[in-house]
């Protein structure tokens, strides 16, 4: 999700709720600490030197059980950090603590705001070598064109 896509989508909500993919709600006390661009610069496996750019949102969850982020201050938060820090329409990173900081895509489902899980990849796979996937095998035609039962060296198994 883009920081213009949760802009459009804050004016229309009561109540600011995230949820984690397995369904588990973060603390409806938690604040939001950090609104921030990052910018990575790196060179991949291949030699390919990249650019990122992603909106940076920290979730934390305090001794605060009063506090409730609404809509609109979320809004004026965002609408800050792009005043005062020049944050460009990028995907949405959110930051969230679990055993350690988990980085989180973030999607809205409706109703609330999902943290969905990233993975790593490599970015150059053409350059390092690693085959894309492994080419399946039929074992019905193996099977077809050997005799029915699966004999040492048949080539069925």
């Amino acid at each position: 999700m883009k920081l213009s896509e949760i802009k459009e989508i804050l004016p229309t909500l009561e109540n600011v709720e995230f949820q984690l993919e397995n369904g588990t709600f973060v603390p409806e006390h938690f604040h939001v600490t950090e609104v921030g661009q990052i910018k990575k610069k790196f060179i991949d496996c291949g030699g390919v030197i990249r650019d990122e750019k992603a909106v940076n949102f920290q979730l934390w969850n305090a001794d605060d059980y009063e506090h409730r982020l609404k809509p609109g201050k979320l809004l004026n938060i965002i609408r800050l950090s792009e005043e005062k820090l020049g944050i460009e329409d990028a995907e949405i990173e959110v930051e969230y603590q679990s055993d350690t900081i988990g980085k989180y895509d973030l999607e809205f489902n409706g109703k609330t705001f999902v943290l969905k899980s990233k993975t790593t990849t490599c970015l150059a796979q053409d350059a390092c070598g690693i085959p894309t996937e492994k080419q399946k095998k039929n074992l019905s035609e193996l099977v077809g064109n050997q005799n029915t039962s699966c004999t040492p060296g048949g080539g069925c198994c």
